[in-house]
């Protein structure tokens, strides 16, 4: 379910007009995105993949588009100029070490160790393993930032399965520039944690140990340029000129780049909003598709001991070029965390992904991929640097897409546990 990769393009290839409004408006159910009046034609697929790079260091520019790089430096150059009592500040180096290793019993007992092919986190049947393992580098200035992670596992072998040469191993590669003396308007350029949904591929990050069907079928990841304004503690905004959809390097033979926004807002201590688009490419440009895609979620505290999450993401795509017939998916979402003890949580989750025409999920079968799911988690955390975690997880879908010995069945059982450490340290105290 994932393309084969493609050769980097040699020359960089114009891009058209857009429309920005585009990027911006929430798009309703039965309401076609061509009525906007734009030429933008875009698509992509389930966890595509990224073109060859064997070298970081050399690769890091062409993985950003030109027009990019030429914002990017014209904005650095703003910052610079800015007059600041930081400046002669040193910067603090904190280096981070993490491991997740876990063991997963998938009670359909598939003959081949990989589960699901719609997963890429804990997807290794009956064996011992290491989800991620990665070490970290985060500078940190008033004025400037950068970070640095590689990674190893089950989790990058999945989701970065066609990455070429050392392009696998990047978590996160970064730099980013204060660009107003208040230091709350910053641009940041690289390869970036995604700014869509609430879970990341860090276990301490999340309420439960597997993740979602919704966030392992959207980006971990992006590349690009990002500008985050932040006017007061409520509110966060963010604009994002991409890559992709979750990609390092452009698609070859696309001249569009993609785009992003988020919006947080937190009226209190116990409430966190978020909507987040994304429309943007992942054909070239002799097939280019549209794909408009809204996440919504916000995040309740009730308590000292409970809080819940509900969210949504809703997605449409153009069914071939200049089509204005679109296919869709929707994935709500509810997750619950009780506090039992300092050391002690539990968590429970409720899902449904409904993706009918196979846009993201490809299954080839009458209802496409419709299924639902429900997992109840225990965690153990006895320092704060080590989380120990179980969790049993039920899915079941519409047709028949779970291997079972010779057969495919409806249903999925699975009990996993995993163990994680992260050791942190500041070098330049």
């Amino acid at each position: 379910m994932r393309y084969e990769q493609e050769e980097k393009p040699t020359h960089p290839t114009p891009l058209p007009q857009m429309n920005p409004l585009s990027t911006f408006i929430p798009i309703a159910a039965g309401t076609s995105p061509c009525k906007r009046g734009t030429d933008l034609n875009r698509g992509a697929r389930f966890r595509t993949l990224l073109m060859p790079g064997n070298v970081v260091a050399s690769g890091f520019c062409a993985a950003l588009p030109l027009h990019l790089l030429l914002l990017f430096c014209v904005l650095c150059s703003t910052a610079i100029a800015q007059p600041d009592s930081t400046r002669r500040s040193k910067p603090t180096l904190n280096i981070t070490g993490f491991l997740d290793f876990y063991y997963a019993y998938d009670f359909n007992q598939p003959k081949e160790p990989k589960r699901q092919a719609f997963l890429s986190s804990y997807n290794r049947h009956n064996q011992i393993n290491l989800n991620l393992g990665c070490i970290k580098l985060d500078l940190e200035h008033a004025r400037y930032r950068a970070k640095l992670a590689v990674q190893t596992g089950t989790y990058p072998q999945d989701n970065y399965a066609a990455e070429a040469g050392a392009w696998k191993n990047i978590l996160e590669a970064n730099i980013g520039f204060s660009l107003n003396h208040k230091h709350n308007l910053w641009l940041e350029a690289g390869v970036l944690p995604s700014y869509i949904g609430f879970e990341t591929a860090l276990a301490p990050d999340n309420w439960t140990l597997t993740r979602s069907i919704l966030a392992e079928n959207t980006p971990y990841f992006v590349t690009g340029a990002k500008l985050t304004y932040d006017p007061n503690e409520r509110w966060e905004f963010a604009a994002l000129a991409l890559n992709g959809w979750q990609r390092i390097q452009s698609l070859k033979g696309n001249s569009l780049p993609s785009f992003g926004t988020q919006i947080t807002y937190k009226p209190n201590a116990k409430v966190a909003l978020n909507w987040s688009t994304f429309t943007g490419t992942d054909d070239p440009d002799a097939r280019r598709r549209m794909r408009y895609f809204h996440n919504l979620y916000g995040q309740f505290e009730a308590g000292k001991r409970f809080r819940m999450l509900v969210g949504v993401d809703i997605g449409f795509q153009q069914k071939e070029k200049k089509s204005s017939a679109y296919t869709y998916w929707v994935t709500p979402i509810v997750l619950g965390q009780f506090t039992l003890s300092e050391q002690w949580k539990t968590a429970v989750r409720l899902e449904y992904y409904a993706d009918p025409s196979g846009t993201i999920i490809h299954t080839h079968t009458p209802n496409g991929f419709q299924t639902a799911g429900a997992s109840l988690n225990l965690d153990y955390t006895p320092t704060e640097n080590l989380l120990c975690r179980i969790e049993g997880r039920w899915l079941k879908s519409r047709d028949a897409l779970f291997e079972r010995g010779n057969a495919l069945v409806q249903n999925n059982y699975l009990i996993a546990a995993s163990v994680a450490v992260k050791l942190s340290n500041t070098l330049n105290r």
